[in-house]
């Protein structure tokens, strides 16, 4: 018996590694950098690599939350077994892979949460309403705020009366301080989730809200102000550096947000083989994020970047922005959130803000969302029956 779990343990952690693959040559590898290659600031290759190694970072340090719900917080009351795990990872990554091939961004986050709802209701588990009241607000809220934050931004950057030596320090000032506050593991107490300024006060014995704000304003200022020194001396080539630097927070957070999308059904079966820790299982799906960057996020790059609007510079950084404080959000909330959502909706805002409705091909924005929600519905509905159907043509007990 114990020689047939671990080795039902071992499929599923096969299944997980494939759908971090995918994940990463989808959504975590392409849409960090995507705006970036759609302003020419970066080749589609090099872009590939850089945001793998990036991805990888942002799953060790900042994929516990997100692994946490899918991996106990989307059903209550059963336990999901490790066929129902590699079911639930076979469907996501299957759909995963159909968007990849056709070029459309499906949505990893909408895939997995159907999948892991559908077999856990197929198993007797109970709806956890209160965690789909939360998923299903960010999912809703995500394009009208990150898409009206991008339309925002990309309306100030090109006027005259709005020079770029303010507006873009003042975004970059914007991003320092949520940098600063944002919590990485290893940061924290005893190896544990932490933030800049918390392990600041904690170094100089004080814990009141003044320190925070003066290590926030000192990372804020010392931000800004390297970002308009950068642009007074060359201003394409400031921008371009603002772009990629954005692109690699992007892509950092991505690996933190999307790596949970993996490897969070995984972690329930992690007692089955007491040698294995949450921590390796988290790293594991960082290569896998990795290696799917490197080989298959090219192809979505030069979907997303070229397909949805005719960025610049300006415009990328307009969908960058929000990409990064949304997915920020996700993280600390611990809520799996779709990057290619949160980066298609910037594009879009942005170039809606400067182009109007002819920088936007409105035909594939609508099979986009389609497929996003064709994916969720069609994820669930895969995962109950197929489910359902192994229960029923198994003599025992799946557990």
């Amino acid at each position: 018996m114990e020689l047939a779990a671990i080795a039902l343990f071992l499929v599923a952690g096969l299944a997980s590694l494939f759908m971090a693959w995918v994940i990463g040559a989808g959504s975590s590898g392409a849409t960090p950098f995507a705006p970036a290659v759609g302003a020419n600031a970066i080749p589609t290759m090099q872009a590939a690599f850089i945001v793998g190694l990036l991805g990888f970072a942002g799953a060790i340090t900042q994929g516990a939350n997100v692994s946490s719900t899918v991996g106990g917080g989307l059903i209550g009351g059963v336990k999901i077994p490790a066929v129902g795990v590699i079911v639930i990872l076979l469907i996501g990554a299957g759909l995963m892979a159909v968007g990849i091939h056709t070029g459309y961004p499906i949505a990893t986050a909408f895939t997995v949460t159907g999948a892991v709802v559908g077999v856990g209701l197929a198993m007797g588990g109970a709806p956890a309403w209160a965690t789909y009241q939360q998923v299903g607000a960010v999912w809703v809220l995500t394009p009208i705020v990150g898409g009206g934050i991008a339309y925002g931004i990309a309306s100030v950057l090109p006027r005259p009366d709005a020079p770029e030596t303010i507006t873009v320090p003042v975004l970059a000032a914007v991003v320092g301080i949520v940098l600063a506050n944002v919590e990485f593991a290893f940061l924290g107490p005893n190896g544990t989730m932490g933030s800049l300024t918390g392990a600041v006060r904690r170094q100089l014995g004080s814990g009141g809200v003044g320190t925070a704000v003066g290590v926030a304003a000192i990372v804020a200022i010392t931000v800004a102000a390297l970002v308009r020194w950068d642009i007074n001396r060359d201003e394409a080539g400031g921008l371009r550096h603002v772009l990629l630097v954005l692109g690699s927070l992007v892509a950092f957070s991505a690996g933190g947000s999307q790596v949970g999308l993996a490897v969070g059904p995984l972690l329930p079966l992690v007692s089955t083989v007491g040698a294995l820790s949450p921590a390796i299982i988290l790293a594991g799906g960082g290569v896998g994020i990795l290696a799917g960057s490197w080989l298959g996020a090219p192809r979505m790059i030069k979907s997303l970047a070229q397909d949805y609007s005719d960025l610049g510079p300006r415009r990328s950084i307009a969908a960058l922005v929000p990409a990064f404080l949304i997915a920020q959000v996700a993280v600390l909330l611990g809520v799996p959130v779709s990057f290619n959502e949160i980066i298609v909706s910037g594009i879009v805002g942005g170039g809606a803000a400067v182009g109007g409705g002819s920088a936007v091909d409105p035909r594939k924005l609508l099979v986009t969302v389609g497929a996003w929600a064709g994916s969720l519905g069609l994820s669930l509905v895969a995962g109950y029956g197929v489910m359902t159907g192994l229960q029923v043509a198994s003599s025992t007990p799946l557990a």
